[in-house]
């Protein structure tokens, strides 16, 4: 696979993944809703920290050519 090919795979990969990714945040986001769902602060500030780490983790993958390392998250 030439250059090009790889340019034009990754725009079409990184165009798909981060909407999808933007999609995943915003209903994520839905959950702060007190109407709809009972949680404590700290929930809230865990789940905040957890996306913040990973938001930092794909930072630090590009600026070091894709070298990831990437945990699960469980709330309780």
């Amino acid at each position: 696979m030439g250059i090009k090919e790889r340019e034009e795979k990754f725009v079409m990969l990184a165009e798909k993944r981060v909407k999808s990714a933007l999609n995943a945040l915003r209903l994520v986001k839905n959950l702060a809703n007190k109407s709809n769902y009972s949680y404590e602060e700290r929930d809230g500030n865990k789940i905040y920290r957890t996306l913040l780490r990973e938001v930092q983790s794909v930072r630090e993958a590009f600026r070091n050519n894709g070298k990831d390392s990437s945990n699960d998250f469980k709330l309780r």
